[in-house]
């Protein structure tokens, strides 16, 4: 690694970057700049002497990642950004937290060109550079699994606080990344000991290198000088070491002042998340040796010399173009490879891949699910994924595949490049992880637990509909229908609450059919899902009397018209989604029987459904068609939507409790007889 000598241009740029973060606070009025003032050698040293990446060539396939997972420090990094040359300019600065600013008060992924990754919900940056870290190392194993070349090979950067360390999910997230030995994982801990509410030890006094010494990462110290400055060589020297570590991540333990210099506000928790006041910002300049009238300050000669690591990463990433134009003329099936997943292209024959189930045998929709992961692998490479620790259950193994685990490890059937990864009992960080696997850009990642555990991930799951990334969550166990565990593992109010996420699809399929087509759909859309599959076998539907499973892609289908002489003639309109689907088929026949015309509807995904156009809805679901029953094992909030006044939702609106899954549908009203009553009611209510 050439680094050239630091020069005194380098010193005014970081006293440059510290003034920019005070006066970018005080102008919008609001803002963290005490952290963005301390942590500015870092980001400068990082960004342009250690990293390798390329401003022209922002997404750059072998580029350096780097996350800060602090993400209301969120001025560290527009400032890098600015100085780097990546199109965030002084104006962009000055509308710092305002409305379509390049610079919102958190980073958000897809908005600001250099941001990798949308943080401020603490923690979670963390579990996303391990994410990334074993993307990085799966993606290593497709294209060049025999190790010839270094043109894959980089670092993933994270730059994280002490409310970092604090979350739950940054524990989970690093404890499997010790286990995974992820050498290309660097995480710089700021420990400032100051939080909003003062100092850190009022409620986290644990040794954190020791914490992480026992994960088996490797831990380097970096103190602060004497006037409480971040040590810029020590920094320099820790970050080379922490680069040359091939086999274990690395945590950079550095010890700062939040602030630093300011005279009054350094080491104050009001430093974390005020501006600082015009006062306090002219005596912090006069100590940085810049002009305290001036604000916004930059002068061409320091941005110039700043924006000189453009020329650097010009160089590195011509290298390594040559590199790779040699590796594609020897490598063509890699390369092809590469090409159709840089594009996100889907292979020609991939829909020949997916299972059509005989209607003959039952089968709970996590095993046909599980059926249907097996050929989706076969076909596509980059799809991988596991669970958290629910395997068995979720049927979310790659059946005949290696465990993704470090060549180091001694555990059976372990493969740094395998396609079954354990996450442990950590959904939260599953969650995050996954994220981060999906950010590195070339994998289509899953993971698996049951429903009611989505709880514990919600987090994640959130940003993975804020960043609209092509993540997939396997949920089984969907409903009080998973029996004599009891309450704490029936989902009740877990579908309807993961309806609320804006732009997050929720899929229940009826049958094993509908598993197949909505994976498919999955997989094509590319966006963010999750799959909410059954522990109890189920009727596979006979598609010669019903309409065919292919209509879920649309979200809501009409299964069976209420006559077989008219589509129009219809006294009421039945809605299901999952198994209450051929309970509703039963009720339907026993309606029919008595002569009233019952219309079928099957719901796997609300959300697709309400993306098709309004013509194809009404055709479904006709506005002169009052008399409407919903049938789902949750709570009836999502349907109101649907069943208008005259209709009756068939929910649940109580925790479950421990029996058997027949005992408890009958208990809480899922019979032939209840719904036959409530299509009843609802054709009352419409004539009156």
């Amino acid at each position: 690694m050439k680094i050239n000598q630091w020069q005194e241009l380098d010193d005014k740029a970081v006293a440059v970057a510290r003034a920019l973060a005070m006066d970018a606070a005080q102008k919008v009025g609001n803002g963290h700049p005490g952290t963005a003032m301390s942590l500015a050698p870092v980001a400068y040293t990082l960004f342009q002497r250690i990293m390798r990446h390329d401003p022209a060539n922002p997404n750059w396939l072998a580029r350096d990642r780097f996350i800060l997972s602090c993400g209301h420090s969120s001025l560290t990094l527009y400032i890098q950004l600015y100085l780097s040359g990546y199109g965030v300019e002084l104006e962009d600065l000055k509308s710092f937290r305002t409305f379509n600013a390049k610079t919102p008060g958190h980073p958000e992924y897809g908005h600001t060109l250099g941001v990798e990754t949308t943080t401020g919900p603490l923690g979670q940056g963390v579990a996303n550079g391990v994410g990334m870290a074993m993307a990085a190392r799966y993606e290593k194993g497709l294209l060049d699994p025999q190790n010839t070349t270094d043109i894959f090979d980089h670092d993933i950067w994270v730059m994280c606080s002490d409310g970092d360390l604090q979350e739950g999910v940054s524990a989970e997230a690093s404890s499997l990344a010790g286990t995974q030995q992820l050498g290309n994982l660097k995480v710089i801990y700021d420990d400032n000991r100051i939080s909003i509410e003062g100092d850190t030890h009022i409620t986290c006094t644990e040794d954190i290198d020791a914490r992480y010494l026992a994960y088996g990462w490797e831990v380097i110290v970096v103190a602060k000088k004497a006037d409480g400055d971040i040590d810029r060589e020590s920094l320099e020297r820790a970050m080379i070491s922490a680069v040359a570590q091939k086999n274990k991540p690395v945590l950079i333990h550095i010890h700062t002042v939040i602030a630093w210099p300011a005279p009054n506000a350094k080491g104050t928790s009001k430093a974390h998340g005020s501006a600082l006041g015009n006062d306090e910002i002219s005596a912090t300049k006069i100590l940085l040796g810049l002009n305290p009238a001036e604000t916004f300050i930059a002068p061409t000669e320091v941005i110039n010399h700043a924006r000189e690591v453009k020329q650097r990463g010009s160089e590195m990433y011509a290298q390594w173009l040559t590199k790779f134009q040699a590796w594609e003329k020897t490598n063509n099936q890699s390369a092809e490879l590469l090409k159709r997943l840089l594009s996100k292209k889907l292979p020609a024959n991939f829909q020949d891949s997916f299972p059509a189930f005989s209607s003959e045998k039952e089968i709970s929709t996590r095993a046909a699910s599980g059926k249907v992961i097996q050929m989706i692998a076969k076909t596509l490479p980059e799809f991988w994924g596991g669970s958290a620790d629910l395997a068995e259950s979720n049927n979310t193994t790659i059946e005949g595949s290696a465990s993704f685990l470090p060549a180091a490890s001694q555990m059976a059937n372990a493969d740094p490049y395998g396609r079954v990864i354990h996450f442990g009992i950590r959904e939260h960080a599953m969650g995050a992880i996954l994220n981060g696997m999906a950010l590195h850009g070339l994998v289509k990642p899953f993971g698996g637990t049951f429903l009611v555990f989505s709880d514990y991930m919600r987090g994640a799951v959130r940003l993975s509909a804020l960043m609209q990334l092509p993540v997939t969550y396997v949920w089984t166990h969907d409903s009080i229908g998973l029996g004599e565990d009891g309450p704490t593992h029936q989902p009740v109010e877990h579908l309807a609450s993961l309806r609320t996420i804006p732009g997050f699809s929720v899929i229940r399929p009826c049958d094993a059919n509908e598993v197949s087509v909505c994976w498919q759909e999955i997989i094509r859309r590319l966006k963010p899902s999750g799959l909410v599959l059954s522990r109890q076998n189920l009727p596979v539907i006979d598609r010669s009397k019903y309409s065919p499973a292919q209509e879920a892609a649309k979200g809501a289908y009409v299964l069976a018209y209420g006559s077989s002489s008219s589509k129009n003639e219809c006294d009421v309109i039945l809605m299901a989604t999952g198994s209450e689907v051929s309970l509703a088929i039963l009720a339907r026949e026993k309606l029919i029987s008595e002569g009233i015309k019952a219309r079928l509807v099957s719901m796997p995904c609300l959300e697709w459904f309400m993306e098709q156009s309004e013509s194809y809805r009404n055709e479904v679901l006709p506005k002169s068609m009052k008399a409407r029953v919903s049938i789902e094992a949750g709570v009836a909030q999502p349907w109101y939507r649907f069943i208008g006044d005259s209709g009756i939702a068939i929910s649940v609106e109580k925790f479950g409790a421990s029996a058997s899954g027949e005992i408890l549908f009958k208990e809480y009203g899922f019979t032939v007889d209840n719904i036959v009553s409530a299509a009843k009611e609802s054709i009352k209510k419409t004539n009156v």
